[in-house]
């Protein structure tokens, strides 16, 4: 009896000693570490095709408790890493189901289960409430715009709750939350163009071209950011032109009396003015900020983001094609095969901040928000653009290291036990987490996701991204999955989950999508419209607000609410491909983009010229227009980047969130 005692001992003994270290490490209830999250995402360990789940990755001080739990998948490291310069290939989803009692309370609500959900999401969307909703964005729009331009004009930003303009904040040249955007250049007036013509209003339309070619200049002493310089300003100008130049006129009349490519000119105008950031730089990756009049500030910072400098190459190359002058095509280029020879041999990935002058990476957090969105983004968009298979070919390679080091949960998206997807930031080098936050720009990537193809693993992506968003009425800055919690607790009305939103539709038809576009339309209306706009929500659980309404909220959130709900738009019904750069700014994809003259008179770097002798790149103003109409012969197949409609995604839909 006694060896039975002591046995029955060290056992209690041990149960002890990992109860208290369960508690000291912080795994305890308070955590909720081993709880169900709160979006009904439930902690389970990740079991792959062959065997059990992957050990999670080490802290950063130190190895784990032998022993110990190993936490949930997200936690954990994706598997053994392929050899150096190898990359393994990218896990595909198989065919399954995401049951309705794993999702049924993320999107219909907690505590209401599957039969209140079904009765919400199941039915058809009727189209008299399509119709309601569509005007409603419509007036969304409107009540911005109007007051903008009411109380703010030529301003660069609306302060929606004193009704009054905001410009660059020349006190304190400091606040880059301010003056990085604003240039003192009427930025939300040029910046919604495009949306009052893919809205039909072409008196309104013509009236703004009016406005700034006659208001709007560059000629101004303001430090501004080069790529919110780009993607706002010169992106909008360019899409701007070429709907006014348009033969066909798909929107309506949006032709400008007189109009002698003023828009143009503006833009080649402002590009000249942004060259100097990629003068005097080892890399040849650009300086972060320029002075309109001046050029590089003599104190400038030698550090950028990775999608600050990399996300040029669209707006860039479509003006270098429309003159015929590579210039600016060719510096944009340049910074990317700059930054992406500096990727990882080990991952093959990319950090967030980098020294422009010795390439080396400050920031070595790889992820897809903040700092690196939109690198990855216009990698697929310039090929489809331009048809450059280079462009195609990092994308592709991108992708591969992304689905290999970043996705973390299930194998599969719509099958088998663990957590679902989710994307993680970690360290550019090793792969290993390095935090357990996810922010808002990441809701981008199911977007882009099914512009790529891979659909399916966009609706389980989206899902978490909408679910934070049920919770919540909005989406924080920056939420913290391991916390259940938002880090940063602000919603400056971003457009990323609208706009994946509307690519899932348009991929699967789905009346989902528009049971999600009325909730985040009734969402802003209840909780961010104010006197005269709309307003940042400065903390997305008390609702309290900020007083700023950015230029994205026009030319993006509200443009993709209206084209999901505005089915008989022009966008999808005039036959002419459209693809919208990183600001929501419209360009048709056509044979005149993939048209580069200048390919015969400097080829690639090595080659040799049009006469046999060596050719030599262009310098900043070296190349004069030239016009000819020689093809590019690397066009891509379209039939790559057409939407799916197939019905598999359609069901799949339906048995993820429950609905059969």
């Amino acid at each position: 009896m006694q060896w039975r005692a002591l046995v029955l001992g060290l056992l209690l003994l041990r149960l002890g000693l990992q109860g208290a270290l369960w508690l000291v490490f912080g795994l305890g209830p308070s955590m909720g570490f081993y709880q169900r999250f709160p979006l009904s995402f439930g902690f389970q360990r990740l079991t792959g095709p062959d065997g059990p789940a992957s050990p999670a990755p080490e802290p950063a001080d130190g190895p784990g408790t032998p022993g110990g739990p190993t936490g949930p998948s997200w936690l954990q490291s994706p598997g053994p890493r392929a050899p150096a310069g190898r990359q393994r290939a990218p896990r595909r989803p198989r065919p399954g189901v995401c049951g309705p009692a794993h999702w049924g309370d993320v999107l219909g609500g907690r505590g209401r289960g599957p039969d209140e959900y079904e009765r919400r999401y199941s039915g058809a969307f009727p189209p008299q409430l399509r119709a309601q909703m569509r005007d409603l964005a419509r007036g969304m729009f409107v009540f911005g715009y109007d007051n903008y331009m009411a109380h703010a004009f030529p301003q660069d930003e609306l302060n929606p709750i004193d009704c009054r303009g905001r410009g660059p904040d020349r006190g304190d040249p400091s606040n880059l939350n301010i003056n990085d955007v604003l240039g003192n250049y009427s930025l939300t007036l040029v910046d919604a163009l495009d949306t009052l013509a893919i809205m039909g209003n072409s008196s309104e339309f013509q009236k703004a071209v009016k406005l700034v070619i006659n208001t709007v200049s560059f000629d101004k002493d303001s430090t501004v950011q080069v790529f919110e310089a780009t993607i706002r300003v010169l992106g909008s100008l360019l899409s701007a032109h070429r709907i006014i130049t348009d033969s066909k006129q798909p929107f309506g009349d949006m032709a400008v009396e007189d109009y002698d490519d003023e828009l143009l000119h503006m833009a080649r105008d402002l590009a000249v003015r942004l060259l100097p950031a990629f003068e005097n730089t080892r890399t040849g990756i650009p300086y972060p900020r320029v002075n309109l009049q001046t050029g590089v500030p003599p104190d400038s910072n030698n550090e950028t983001c990775t999608a600050g400098a990399g996300s040029l190459l669209v707006e860039f190359g479509i003006l270098s094609r429309l003159l015929g002058d590579s210039t600016f095509e060719w510096v944009a280029r340049r910074a990317v095969k700059a930054l992406w020879s500096l990727r990882s041999n080990d991952t093959g990935l990319l950090g967030n901040v980098v020294n422009i002058q010795t390439g080396r990476w400050v920031g070595k957090q790889s992820g897809l928000g903040a700092g690196l969105d939109s690198f990855y983004e216009y990698l697929l968009k310039s090929y489809i653009l331009f048809g450059e298979k280079e462009d195609l070919d990092m994308f592709n390679a991108a992708y591969r290291s992304i689905r290999n080091y970043l996705r973390r949960g299930r194998e599969a998206c719509n099958e088998g036990e663990g957590d679902p997807p989710l994307y993680v930031n970690v360290n550019m080098f090793s792969g290993q987490l390095m935090n357990t936050w996810i922010d808002s720009l990441q809701a981008f990537f199911p977007g882009l996701q099914v512009l790529m193809g891979d659909v399916e693993d966009a609706i389980c992506l989206h899902a978490f991204y909408y679910a934070i968003w049920k919770r919540y009425g909005a989406l924080p800055e920056r939420y913290n999955w391991q916390l259940q919690a938002p880090d940063v607790l602000f919603y400056p009305l971003r457009p990323e989950l609208v706009e994946s939103t509307y690519l899932l539709y348009q991929a699967t038809k789905n009346p989902f999508y528009l049971h999600v576009g009325m909730d985040i339309l009734q969402s802003l209306e209840k909780h961010t419209k104010v006197k005269c706009g709309y307003a940042t929500l400065h903390h997305v659980i008390d609702k309290s607000k900020e007083d700023r309404m950015e230029s994205f909220f026009l030319s993006e959130t509200c443009k993709y609410l209206y084209l999901l709900f505005d089915e008989e738009n022009p966008v999808h019904k005039s036959g002419t491909r459209y693809m919208f750069t990183t600001e929501g700014h419209i360009v048709s994809v056509d044979q005149h983009l993939r048209e580069a003259p200048w390919k015969e008179l400097f080829p690639e770097e090595g080659g040799r010229g049009p006469e046999g002798k060596p050719a030599r790149r262009p310098k900043s103003h070296d190349v004069k227009v030239v016009n000819s109409s020689s093809n590019c012969n690397r066009v891509p197949d379209e039939r790559r980047f057409s939407l799916p409609l197939k019905s598999v995604y359609m069901r799949q839909i339906d048995q993820m969130v429950g609905l059969l």
